[in-house]
């Protein structure tokens, strides 16, 4: 099996995603009609990183047990979860403002603290994911390796901070 390169396209896919998310939190909320109850889509946000933490932990299990066949099967699942989140994501962000958090005392340090750490590893995720992927796909499999052994524990924490901040949130929507 010929060796294909993905850094190309990593970088860029990397790049576009953190840009548009970027730019989503300084554009004004949509002003059109809207036919269905945008916040909605927090929950959907919420039961899809649900399904990347689960296929993400099915898929660690399956690694170690040497299963690799179910786990490119359950990382796939992950993939796919994680790409539908995004779509969710942006969209509510395009339809509506970013909703503000209404708690205080140690909940809000704590909802921030979490909301922070959540922000900043979900950017550096993006480029480990894809890296880990195209290793795998590449039958790297030392190199796969090295960088699964950061990018597993990072993404299974945003996927599982994802939940706790939007049950944190939730409330004020």
């Amino acid at each position: 099996m010929k060796e294909r390169n993905y850094t190309p396209l990593i970088a860029v896919l990397s790049v576009v995603l953190v840009l548009v998310i970027t730019v989503l939190f300084f554009l004004p909320a949509y002003d059109g009609e809207i036919h269905f109850d945008v916040t909605l889509l927090p929950l959907l946000n919420a039961v899809f990183n649900s399904f990347t933490f689960i296929t993400l932990l099915v898929a660690l299990i399956a690694i170690l047990k040497k299963n690799v066949k179910m786990h490119k099967r359950f990382i796939a699942a992950a993939f796919t979860s994680t790409t539908l989140f995004l779509i969710s994501y942006v969209t509510y962000h395009y339809l509506t403002e970013s909703t503000k958090y209404g708690g205080d005392g140690v909940l809000k340090g704590i909802y921030f603290f979490v909301l922070i750490t959540h922000i900043l590893l979900a950017i550096v995720i993006v480029p480990l994911a894809l890296l880990s992927v195209a290793r795998g796909l590449n039958m790297q499999i030392e190199k796969h390796r090295k960088i699964a052994r950061w990018t597993m524990p990072i993404w299974l924490y945003v996927s599982f901070t994802g939940v706790v901040v939007y049950l944190m949130i939730s409330p004020y929507y």
